[in-house]
């Protein structure tokens, strides 16, 4: 039994959203496997992912629209959780990003803001930081049916109370 169906709109962790174009057999090293073929929607990429690895690789579907409202809640309180050391600190937001969780990926976002007020990111935190602006903004606009520049703007003003003046991009 498929966990997704053709049509569905699914989040690929660090990618972002996806439609399931396809769910088709493959013959593997001599046994067929299952693939889905997922249309990455920002880049227009073919990603092919085998239907007994989706659950490993965090495939999902894109989160309700309720959520939505506790995500912009979650952005704009003053809750932040971040290591001191910048290794941990990485390889702790590394992981989130990985995790498949838009909600991880709201809180990497999040800490990595405020972060930004106190001392200059690093490039690879501001590769981070920019990632997960990406993929919150890309997830939510095609929840809320809205164009990614009004779903920046809400965001944004979310995160302005938590943290202040956001740097832009």
């Amino acid at each position: 039994m498929d966990q997704f169906e053709i049509g569905d709109k699914v989040v690929y962790p660090n990618h972002g959203v996806g439609i399931i174009e396809k769910i088709s057999n493959r013959l593997v090293q001599g046994k067929f496997e299952r693939f889905y073929l997922l249309r990455i929607c920002s880049n227009d990429i073919l990603v092919m992912v085998p239907t007994a690895n989706a659950g490993d690789v965090g495939l999902r579907k894109i989160i309700e629209r309720k959520a939505v409202d506790q995500l912009l809640v979650f952005l704009g309180s003053n809750e932040f959780f971040t290591q001191r050391d910048w290794k941990d600190r990485f390889k702790e937001n590394s992981e989130k990003m990985r995790s498949g969780s838009i909600f991880h990926v709201a809180e990497v976002f999040k800490n990595l803001v405020y972060l930004s007020r106190v001392k200059p990111l690093s490039f690879r935190e501001k590769r981070m930081l920019d990632r997960a602006r990406f993929l919150l903004i890309s997830e939510l606009a095609t929840v809320m049916n809205l164009k990614e520049l009004e779903v920046e703007e809400r965001i944004e003003k979310a995160i302005t109370k938590a943290c202040g003046k956001v740097p832009v991009a």
